[in-house]
């Protein structure tokens, strides 16, 4: 009888050398006379230690990490197929590793546990229960569903999601639309792509149950063109849904229509801003369009569209198969259910890490994170992306909560959560975030074309020593004419880093110029 032995295949996990480690522990075992059963499922978002092996046992999977090609023969020599601990990388059960063990696992709950594009492995662990519940409903009460569960955007502007469909499901029109914001371009975030290549039939799902929601019979999937491996298993899972029924013209049987096709974002972060993104997906130049009208009543091809991200969408067959109530019954306040949060930067144990809202930051990047890769203080973390406040040590106990946050001027975003240690050049950071709205504006408005344009240009004035407070001043008074002024919020919200460098850590922007 052959052991079965899971070896990941996401971008992270290929990046490390997974590849070359499947092949290893296949050849060994042939040689070696051992029945093996090699499985090439997702990962768990334990980046730090990929490429992590699995074995299955009677008590559950053990695993192994991070596995080097060289590393097999000894790991088969210590036991790996019988899940023994006997060797420096075994970690034990997984679903005991403390980093898995404490997080609220609900959108993230199959990644690392199937195979990505087997549906006898998502039906297994409860896939399509949320569909087919939803083909029993009335679009209404799909809808007062999802109204119920609290959900929110989870791209970054959090407007609840019940009420985005509800204005499409209203909109008389003789065609729909449902796109998925694939484009995830916000530093330090990978779980979009964690999501599409670990678990694509979960957002399959969710955007089939928003078509049914709001009476959309076409979806499109806005894909990062940076993501070749998450395009690959899109494209295989969506064949084999329809082939099964789960998606097309009759849609297990219940005469209800929906199809889905992929289209390649065009490499411009703007693109991310959902009216930009509409004109891409027509064909046109990403420029952001005037609002009103709003998407939802004249979106793509000028028909009502819900535009939602990829993790708004992949909540959804949770909070259908279990009710809106068991969704909300976790988070805080008006923020309910999980976040994802992704851990990136200067960190020990970087990775994904699914919890409820509500709990601190502080938590977050010690006992998770375990602090900074190189072991020197944190400094500084950046919540929400580009676009979003550099937070100092004294609002590190903020819950994570969008509220708490927009208290304080900062924002929860897309979850990506970037780290600084005590060497950070903070007025450096805030020339970063200029310099990326001046590279990255669709250039329709004149606040964040020129603006940003100018804004790079005052703050290396500064950095020189240049006439200091007056252009300390002038960069204040720029910042806000972008925030007002903008048309969207790629202008709007590129101050906001900018602000709370010179509010939080203002002796960067006074430090002798080089040569003084």
């Amino acid at each position: 009888m052959s052991v079965r032995v899971y070896v990941p295949r996401d971008t992270t996990a290929l990046s490390l050398g997974a590849d070359d480690v499947a092949e290893r522990l296949t050849r060994e075992a042939a040689d070696r006379g051992l029945a093996l059963s090699l499985v090439r499922n997702g990962s768990r978002g334990l980046a730090w230690l990929e490429p992590l092996v699995e074995v299955e046992t009677d008590n559950g999977r053990v695993a192994y990490g991070p596995v080097a090609p060289g590393d097999v023969p000894a790991l088969l020599d210590a036991g790996l197929l019988e899940g023994h601990d006997g060797h420096p990388l075994s970690l034990g059960p997984t679903e005991a590793i403390p980093y898995l063990e404490r997080q609220q696992r609900l959108t993230f709950a199959r990644i690392g546990v199937t195979d990505p594009l087997c549906l006898d492995d998502y039906r297994a662990h409860d896939g399509f229960r949320g569909l087919e519940r939803a083909l029993d409903l009335a679009a209404q009460d799909i809808v007062e569903e999802v109204k119920a569960s609290g959900l929110r955007g989870r791209g970054g502007a959090a407007f609840p999601t019940g009420i985005k469909w509800q204005t499409v499901l209203d909109a008389p029109a003789d065609q729909k639309y449902i796109v998925c914001n694939a484009d995830e371009g916000d530093s330090g975030t990978f779980a979009d792509r964690l999501a599409m290549e670990c678990d694509p039939y979960m957002l399959i799902e969710g955007m089939t149950i928003a078509g049914l929601a709001v009476g959309a019979t076409q979806g499109y999937i806005y894909l990062r063109s940076e993501y070749p491996l998450a395009h690959e298993v899109l494209e295989t899972a969506i064949a084999r849904a329809e082939a099964a029924g789960y998606l097309g013209d009759d849609i297990r049987g219940s005469g209800r229509t929906f199809h889905l096709e992929v289209r390649l974002g065009a490499g411009a972060y703007i693109c991310g801003e959902e009216t930009s993104l509409l004109e891409s997906l027509e064909g046109k130049r990403g420029l952001v369009r005037f609002k009103p009208p709003l998407p939802a009543i004249e979106g793509l091809f000028g028909r009502p569209t819900v535009v939602n991200n990829v993790l708004s969408l992949a909540a959804v067959p949770f909070i259908l198969a279990e009710g809106g109530q068991a969704y909300a019954d976790h988070g805080m306040g008006r923020s309910r259910g999980t976040l994802a949060l992704q851990l990136a930067g200067n960190v020990k144990r970087g990775g994904l890490v699914e919890l409820a809202f509500g709990t601190t930051l502080r938590t977050l990047m010690e006992e998770f994170g375990g602090g900074t890769l190189t072991g020197r203080p944190l400094r500084a973390v950046q919540v929400g992306g580009p676009l979003c406040a550099y937070l100092p040590e004294s609002q590190w106990d903020l819950p994570l909560d969008y509220e708490a946050f927009a208290g304080v001027g900062a924002g929860v975003g897309h979850g990506g959560v970037v780290m600084f240690d005590d060497t950070v050049d903070m007025a450096e950071q805030a020339r970063f975030s200029m310099e990326f709205c001046k590279v990255e504006s669709c250039g329709k408005c004149t606040p964040c074309r020129i603006g940003s344009t100018r804004g790079v240009e005052v703050i290396d004035r500064i950095r020189a020593g240049e006439n200091r407070e007056a252009n300390l001043a002038l960069l204040g008074e720029l910042c806000e004419t972008m925030e007002d002024g903008s048309l969207c919020a790629m202008g709007g919200m590129t101050p906001f880093p900018v602000q709370s460098a010179l509010t939080h850590f203002p002796d960067d922007f006074r430090r002798p110029a080089d040569g003084d």
